[in-house]
């Protein structure tokens, strides 16, 4: 058995799974991300507690009203540390980086040079050596474990944000009515 307190995530990827009221309860006093899936294992659902940090008002309200400069230099360093990342795989599986760490040098605030998307086409085609392979949400596999997995993560870092008072559907920089994230 493991204590309810060391668990971060459970995922139902079952049809069948049954799952008490009571063990909601605890689990959501416990900050654990519960995500339900599909009967095609994609993840479609995400329990988090309301009220995730003792200052979460404030924080809200610290997100709400951030400003666009300090938006621009956090999606800078979240698009900088992601093509390094990227350029740190290639490189353990002794594929060429090409300028992967120069442009992570050099994304700017907001990366108005668009440096990510250079960046995510150079790593997709070098990392996955399939005729016609783009990285999509529909595209052809591998791009259904992608999006297994780009689930689960996002649901991870939903967690820490709730756990830090924030609101994960406020974002930085994408913005999208159709899409929580």
């Amino acid at each position: 058995t493991v204590a309810i307190e060391d668990i971060g995530v459970i995922v139902l990827e079952n049809q069948q799974i049954t799952i008490t009221n009571g063990l909601l309860e605890k689990l959501t006093h416990n900050n654990v991300a519960l995500i339900n899936c599909d009967q095609q294992h994609l993840p479609i659902g995400l329990l988090m507690p309301l009220s995730g940090h003792t200052e979460q008002t404030e924080r809200f309200k610290n997100q709400i009203n951030a400003s666009v400069p300090l938006k621009k230099n956090l999606w800078q360093q979240t698009i900088s540390s992601k093509i390094t990342n990227q350029a740190g795989l290639l490189k353990e599986k002794g594929i060429p980086m090409r300028k992967m760490e120069l442009w992570a040098k050099e994304v700017t605030s907001g990366d108005s040079l668009n440096h990510e998307s250079r960046a995510a086409v150079y790593y997709w085609q070098s990392l996955i050596k399939i005729e016609n392979f783009t990285r999509g949400q529909k595209g052809i596999p591998p791009n259904n474990l992608l999006n297994y997995g780009y689930a689960i993560l996002r649901a991870i870092t939903a967690r820490a944000l709730v756990s830090s008072g924030m609101l994960p559907t406020l974002g930085i920089f994408h913005r999208n009515k159709y899409n929580a994230y």
